[in-house]
């Protein structure tokens, strides 16, 4: 049995973290799902923007959305759309045969509304409503900010991929915003059963620390993290508020692991998916990690629901200066505005490209 089989067996989703227009026409993301285990696909700002600038496959869509008059951001959604209704159709007999809990993709609102509630909301609802398919998340970051959003778009019966969550205290606060959006629609007499992930980031917990802690502490303090995270949401799940809402039909809002690529050189390429199987979560990897995985990596021991002996660790980053808690807010507002940063290279890689193709007509 394959590695990637054999994860999928112990009860967790294997997401692809790409989406291009190559891998969907030349076959290549049916083949993960055929081969690989794949169940659902996340997308990003930094993903759009290398798939245009690096491949020809998006010029004649371009050019027909030109001559439509179409433009910036408008033109890289018509774009993304294209793409992501096809993987959420590849995905969509998953997401069927799991009565809705996955076959997901995941499309993400504008990072330059992340201090605006409404227009994000506004952004939500439209971009689902485009897609027209059950099996497609909006992404939005679970920053301060975005909390009233990911409520106001669950109580408005839009799936939510909650993004750029890095803690236990911050996934917490986002699955509460949640519960809040899923609680008004069982008190408005709405169907409660509205889906959502909760995506904590892993691997830039390491790089943040990685030349301020003694060795034996090196590539360590994601995965505890993630472990106390993992902790929480056991407790959410068997808590009588989550089981209440269980009662009136809704559905458990899942953990996922983002940011799963290792980027030690000198540690292992399958360190954080290894670590991290853990059943009813999502883990959405990059091609070369799932490649890796799928070549040589194996599932051992799964994460204990308790947190394992995560706070004796944490302890000991303390005690080298970490201050976990400051660090995770640091990565979070370092988050967004790296979001924001690719956000604008992808416009202006979009713009640069639509005046090549103008001017070679």
């Amino acid at each position: 049995m394959k590695a990637t089989a054999a994860l999928h067996d112990v009860g967790q989703s294997l997401w692809l973290d790409n989406i291009t227009r190559d891998l969907l026409n030349s076959g290549t993301l049916k083949h993960y799902i055929d081969e690989l285990s794949v169940t659902g696909l996340t997308s990003n700002p930094t993903i759009f923007d290398h798939a245009l600038q690096n491949s020809s496959a998006y010029d004649d869509a371009i050019d027909k959305h030109l001559e439509q008059g179409r433009s910036g951001e408008d033109l890289f959604f018509d774009l993304a759309l294209e793409d992501l209704t096809r993987a959420a159709d590849l995905f969509r007999p998953i997401h069927a045969r799991t009565n809705g809990v996955d076959g997901f993709v995941s499309l993400e609102v504008s990072p330059l509304l992340a201090h605006d509630t409404v227009r994000t909301l506004a952004a939500a609802k439209t971009l689902h409503e485009r897609a027209a398919r059950p099996n497609l998340f909006i992404k939005i970051p679970g920053t301060t900010e975005g909390l009233p959003a990911i409520e106001e778009a669950i109580f408005a019966g839009v799936p939510i991929n909650v993004t750029l969550l890095f803690s236990r205290e911050q996934y917490v606060a986002a699955a509460g915003a949640y519960m809040r959006g899923i609680e008004r629609r069982m008190a408005a007499g709405l169907n409660p059963d509205v889906p959502s992930v909760a995506s904590i980031f892993i691997s830039r917990w390491d790089v943040a620390v990685a030349d301020t802690v003694p060795s034996e502490l090196v590539n360590q303090l994601g995965i505890t993290v993630a472990g106390r995270a993992y902790q929480a949401y056991h407790e959410l799940l068997d808590s009588a508020r989550w089981q209440r809402a269980f009662n009136a039909g809704a559905r458990a809002q899942r953990l996922l692991w983002a940011s799963t690529g290792t980027k030690d050189p000198k540690a292992s390429d399958t360190l954080y998916i290894e670590a991290l199987a853990s059943p009813f979560t999502v883990n959405t990897m990059p091609e070369k990690t799932l490649m890796a995985f799928a070549n040589h990596g194996e599932v051992g021991a799964l994460m204990p629901a308790n947190g394992g002996d995560g706070e004796r660790v944490l302890a000991a980053f303390a005690g080298a200066g970490v201050d976990v808690d400051l660090l995770a807010a640091q990565l979070q507002d370092e988050g967004a505005t790296s979001f924001s940063k690719s956000w604008r290279q992808l416009l202006a890689g979009i713009e640069s490209k639509s005046s090549a193709i103008k001017g070679a007509h």
